[in-house]
């Protein structure tokens, strides 16, 4: 998660997976948002600080690069809580390395519905246009 401008795609991801047990967020760090999309707009403490006091969210760890290989080997998480936006597309690959990764334990990958209409790339051109 970027969690640069937290909107309700965000809450929903992580209200459903607090009704899995405990969420654990892998927040980009700041170097692996700017290799991917752009700089952040607020530093990877001001980010963790706003993602921590989601009622839903019980711990936020630093996640260096896209793939997700190395914090799920540290963590063995039972779920991976992602939007379906990434079965298609430039994530599609980190998905495929995260379904595989969750084998080794019985890991499972849930993928609940993307929001529509929402997110941060429109915001922040909303914003700019006004």
């Amino acid at each position: 998660m970027v969690a640069d401008l937290i909107h309700e795609g965000h809450i929903n991801i992580l209200e459903y997976a607090s009704e899995l047990g405990k969420v654990m967020v892998g927040l980009l760090t700041d170097d692996c948002v700017e290799g991917y999309k752009r700089r952040p707009i607020q530093s990877w403490e001001n980010r963790k600080t706003v993602v921590s006091a989601i009622s839903y969210v019980d711990s936020v760890v630093p996640q260096p690069t896209l793939s997700y290989k190395n914090n799920l080997l540290q963590y063995k998480p039972h779920y991976v809580v992602h939007g379906d936006d990434w079965r298609e597309g430039p994530q599609q690959s980190t998905r495929e390395e995260v379904i595989e990764t969750l084998q080794i334990w019985n890991g499972e990958l849930r993928e609940p519905s993307y929001t529509p209409n929402v997110s941060t790339t429109d915001l922040i051109e909303r914003i700019r246009n006004i």
